[in-house]
């Protein structure tokens, strides 16, 4: 049984391709602030129900599909396939694990109980990071979006002491003004040339930016 969703998932799925917005909390602003807030993620939420390709419902390194009028599961190995599963946590992604770097965008699964048919069963509340299987990705160094904020990555002011990743080649919307070149423990330490600290996460939380 394949699995589909509506047409607003896939407006919002890619929108996020699109757009790209980076995070390192799993918020949904979209933004960040100057001198610490991280921007945030590229999400988005389906109810779902169990496709019978796997165990688990969009489980890693299972693919999905972009469509014109649903987005829906699918063999990896199929012509249809766009994206691909690289991690796959249950709960809400602001109380569970990061997504790996090199995500490229966070598709938010709803909790869907077994409607007793064939292949169907219970799928918990959770969210899978996706990796585009073809270029473009956000998610890369300098990409311009993905959930996390990454060494490598830019980022423009958005007024009100806010800012939002764009593409460091340019290529995007809006013209990048700082990059992110070092992380650190620690604010003193990063290099001289910082001129915006940016929340990454993780081990070393502090992104030292300095203008482009």
């Amino acid at each position: 049984m394949r699995e589909r969703w509506s047409v607003g998932v896939v407006c919002a799925l890619l929108a996020a391709l699109v757009t790209g917005c980076s995070s390192a909390n799993g918020s949904d602003a979209g933004e960040g602030r100057l001198g610490g807030k991280a921007p945030a993620s590229s999400t988005s939420s389906a109810t779902t129900q169990p496709s019978g390709y796997g165990t688990v419902f969009l489980g890693v390194d299972e693919c999905s599909s972009f469509g014109t009028t649903s987005f829906t599961e699918v063999p990896c190995t199929s012509e249809r396939a766009a994206a691909r599963v690289i991690a796959r946590y249950d709960g809400d992604v602001s109380d569970g694990p990061a997504c790996p770097a090199i995500t490229d965008f966070v598709l938010h699964i709803s909790a869907q109980g077994s409607s007793g048919g064939v292949g169907d069963g219970v799928i918990p509340k959770g969210y899978a990071c996706m990796r585009n299987l073809e270029p473009p990705h956000p998610g890369d160094p300098g990409g311009g979006g993905g959930p996390r904020t990454i060494v490598g990555d830019c980022v423009y002011g958005s007024g009100s002491g806010q800012v939002r990743e764009t593409a460091c080649d340019g290529s995007g919307q809006r013209k990048p003004q700082y990059k992110v070149v070092k992380a650190v423990l620690r604010r003193a330490s990063c290099p001289a040339s910082t001129a915006l600290y940016v929340q990454l996460g993780g081990e070393q939380p502090v992104g030292c930016a300095r203008p482009v």
